[in-house]
């Protein structure tokens, strides 16, 4: 099997197939349901794939890629707003977690320093499993969901530390190693050494770097990449991205999908932010299922057997300690009864960092083979209690508290009802933008022309790279949730194209759309788009207005007559839809409207001067069909 490269990809992919959705039915989740394919055909189920290593090597890739996913939702602004829980509930956690779990360890018998040892390893929480569950219950954006981000990021940044503190704990235990030195005093050189002191400065000036990076190297180069509009290389720069990112922070020593993270910060206020995870959602989901597979994968059900009983101990320990602690953080900073319970379960489990910091540990001597078996599979199982919590929250406790998805950041200006999306950003999108953004309303603008972005951003206007086309950026610009969706694009075809496919995935969103004529208006009208307008037929309009004033009328009296000649106009454009199909009764519907315009128009501005507003209007036609006249209304 491990030589037929082909054959293991296919027994990936039929588990999954498999065992996923069966879960997802069952109401438990997405994530037992890869764990469940993991156990089956691992080395303690079927058998079918016995060495897991290199698909952990490459799931791991999927916890970067959602980390930089993430940090391109989170401004730089409100990634600042969030220090005060970094402060209050990341920082504590970490340091609260780890001394009650090495206190337990210390109360059965484990020296001190291996316990200490232990509890660091144990304190940290699976980015993969929260963040995943976090996104597939859409409460990125709660106070739950960025409770959890905050102690996750700290989390993620804790792991440098704690990967130093190791060698001088086992130095302090006493264990011998021929990698690291043996003894106190040498694991303290490594604190004397003043080049050890640079790391914290080289640290500054990578951040630094990579912020310059940002906006003088990697945002041009998107630009570049973009006018091209070849998807597979966007897709490739995306890719280039992520691991770009991840290896500036390893070089320095710090966590790889700590630099995917920042890396996503940094261009979470670019144009190109909705196109770059919509090209990378993919890989993301693909991967972060192969990690939950080979997580399934790891558990060794044989080391379970030799203790059962200390096993289960010491996970429901586990658990319980991070439940208690992080439902006491989330009562000091006042979330619903119902978010804390559901942000301690979120976290409750260990983290995949912890098998390194567990080998770590194995490699300085301080903790034994055995005992590392039997932690890894405490940190596995920890994992697959995750989605059965979820579970049984959802059932029992959540109705009994009357829990109800948590309310949006509170520094959001806009409800989602206020936000307008607007496809297209050219001389027609920008006048229907600037009217409705000077009214408040939270603009979305989408444009697939680079040139186009660059010249709107000297202005100050932020407009998102993409094509309004594609179903996948819609939904990464949250249109489900808008108001209004405004079609703005250029091209009659192009226009219905993408009215119906909003008609058909977004039915709830009220649809506007430009017109190129009178029968594209009457083909919008077709797909349920009553909300248009034709693109030069208000300045045609004003035209002929200045016109009739240059040829002597009297300016309120050409204005009048304007006025008539638009309201009659727009009035028979929507009876002539009656007959748009009958080719010869619509040619004679114009020709009527022709000769008897200007008896319509006359009556009318008899009845306005005469102040009878109110009088029944005579009938008009309109004065031009694009369908049967070169001379129609453009």
């Amino acid at each position: 099997m491990e030589g037929n490269l082909l054959l293991v990809i296919f027994v990936l992919l039929a588990a999954t197939v498999a065992l996923v959705p069966l879960a997802k039915w069952t109401g438990t989740g997405t994530i037992l349901g890869y764990l469940a394919a993991g156990i089956l055909i691992g080395p303690y189920g079927l058998k079918l794939i016995s060495d897991t290593d290199i698909i952990s090597n490459v799931a791991e890739f999927g916890v970067v890629m959602m980390l930089f996913l993430i940090g391109l939702e989170v401004q730089p602004s409100e990634l600042w707003r969030l220090r005060n829980k970094v402060l209050g509930m990341g920082i504590p956690q970490v340091i609260l977690t780890a001394a009650l779990i090495a206190g337990l360890f210390r109360l059965s018998g484990t020296d001190w320093p291996i316990a200490v040892t232990i509890g660091l390893a144990l304190s940290l929480s699976s980015t993969a499993i929260a963040m995943q569950s976090i996104a597939q219950r859409e409460i990125t954006k709660t106070d739950t969901g960025r409770a959890s981000l905050v102690v996750l990021l700290v989390q993620d940044m804790a792991v440098i530390p704690i990967l130093a503190a190791i060698p001088i704990l086992a130095a302090l235990s006493g264990a011998p190693s021929a990698i690291i030195r043996t003894d106190l005093a040498g694991a303290m050189d490594a604190i004397d050494n003043p080049l050890d002191w640079v790391t914290p400065l080289l640290t500054i000036v990578a951040f630094a770097g990579a912020l310059l990076g940002a906006r003088f190297i990697v945002r041009p180069l998107i630009y570049f990449v973009a006018r091209a509009h070849v998807r597979e290389v966007f897709t490739a720069l995306a890719l280039a991205l992520v691991i770009g990112a991840s290896l500036l922070t390893q070089s320095i020593g710090l966590s790889p999908a700590l630099g995917a993270f920042l890396g996503g910060v940094l261009l979470a206020d670019s144009e190109y932010r909705h196109e770059l995870q919509i090209n990378l959602e993919p890989f993301k989901g693909l991967l972060l299922g192969l990690f939950f597979i080979s997580v399934g994968m790891s558990i060794t059900f044989s080391v379970f057997l030799d203790a059962p009983g200390t096993i289960i101990a010491i996970l429901l320990g586990l658990i319980g300690i991070k439940i208690a602690v992080l439902f006491g953080l989330g009562t000091i900073f006042r979330l619903h009864a119902a978010d804390r319970i559901l942000f301690a379960i979120l976290l409750s489990q260990a983290s995949e960092f912890a098998f390194v910091v567990l080998q770590s540990g194995v490699v300085a001597g301080g903790i034994g083979q055995h005992d590392y078996e039997v932690l890894s599979l405490i940190v596995a199982l920890s994992m697959a209690t995750t989605p059965l919590l979820l579970f049984a929250f959802d059932r029992f406790i959540a109705p009994r508290l009357h829990a109800a998805p948590s309310n949006p950041h509170p520094d959001e200006s806009f409800e989602a009802g206020q936000k307008v999306i607007v496809l297209g950003y050219g001389r027609f999108g920008q006048i229907v933008t600037r009217l409705l953004k000077s009214q408040g309303f939270e603009m979305t603008l989408i444009d697939d022309d680079p040139a186009q972005i660059a010249l709107m951003k000297r202005f100050g206007v932020k407009v998102f790279y993409g094509d309004g086309s594609r179903l996948d950026l819609l939904d990464a610009a949250d249109a489900a949730h808008a108001q209004m969706i405004i079609v703005a694009v250029p091209g009659g075809e192009r226009i219905l194209n993408i009215v119906g496919m909003l008609r058909r995935h977004y039915p709830h969103v009220k649809v506007a759309a430009r017109a190129i004529d009178r029968a594209h208006a009457h083909k919008l009208m077709d797909l349920g788009v009553h909300l248009f307008e034709r693109e030069t037929f208000r300045s045609a309009i004003q035209l002929a207005t200045d016109a009739l004033v240059e040829l002597g009328y009297e300016r309120g009296h050409a204005e009048r007559l304007a006025q008539s000649f638009a309201e009659h106009d727009l009035r028979m454009l929507r009876d002539s839809y009656a007959l748009r199909d009958d080719e010869d009764a619509y040619i004679g519907f114009v020709r009527q409207s022709v000769e008897m315009l200007g008896d319509v128009l006359e009556a009318d501005m008899a009845r306005r001067e005469g102040g009878d507003e109110d009088a029944p209007e005579a009938d008009s036609e309109p004065d031009d069909i694009d369908k049967a006249s070169s001379a129609g209304s453009r």
